[in-house]
């Protein structure tokens, strides 16, 4: 294949987790006095940091939320993770023939490390993933949008980032992975086709992946 280093979100990509974590959010901003509905948070949210979160809250609204924001979200989200994670349908085969093939992988996300480990406890796959092969947003000054989190997983992985390509599932990655220079597949597990704009390709399925790798599985 022409890759020399795969970089795959984890919510909606690895981890089945974002229809749980959103719902927990919205949950929080309503009892917060933002009313919220899964819809609007996976429409508004999915993807973003938490500091992404408290900007657009007060964007929209001119007031901040709490200081304990961030930490009691993550309580909640990783405890439900723990709980009722669930690996997405594929995705092991895939990480089994890229470590039968040797290469390279990594996982980044706009969660907390905490939050991350929850999600792959939870579903399974944290065998697949040494601890220096994940990255969040809590390792950069900027969360996705922001193409800082890619260039430092590749940095770190030290491969150049016009050969690394990502596998994202939501729009704001898709601009991240794009704005570091590097090839993009959009998983239309959440978002369809038309949402991931500027992803070098779409799939609906894992198994559909194996080709844009230029894997043999």
């Amino acid at each position: 294949m022409g890759y020399e280093l795969v970089i795959f979100d984890n919510d909606g990509v690895l981890v089945d987790s974002e229809p749980l974590a959103n719902s927990i959010l919205a949950a929080y901003l309503t009892e917060l006095g933002f009313p919220t509905t899964e819809e609007e948070s996976l429409r508004d949210y999915m993807g973003a940091s938490a500091h992404r979160v408290r900007d657009l809250v007060y964007e929209r609204t001119g007031q901040r939320l709490p200081e304990e924001f961030d930490h009691t979200l993550q309580e909640r989200v990783s405890a439900a993770f723990e709980r009722d994670a669930r690996a997405v349908p594929g995705v092991t085969e895939v990480l089994g023939e890229l470590s039968a093939l040797g290469v390279p992988y990594c996982l980044v996300s706009s969660g907390s490390h905490a939050r991350i480990r929850a999600g792959q406890m939870g579903a399974g796959l944290d065998e697949w993933f040494e601890e220096e092969w994940i990255f969040s947003a809590d390792d950069v000054g900027r969360g996705k949008p922001a193409p800082d989190l890619y260039l430092h997983a590749a940095d770190m992985m030290g491969v150049a980032p016009a050969r690394c390509v990502v596998i994202e599932a939501n729009p704001l990655g898709v601009q991240a992975a794009r704005a570091a220079g590097m090839d993009v597949f959009g998983f239309t597990s959440m978002v369809p086709a038309e949402g991931l704009a500027g992803a070098t390709a779409c799939f609906g399925e894992m198994k559909e992946l194996f080709p844009l790798l230029g894997l043999g599985a």
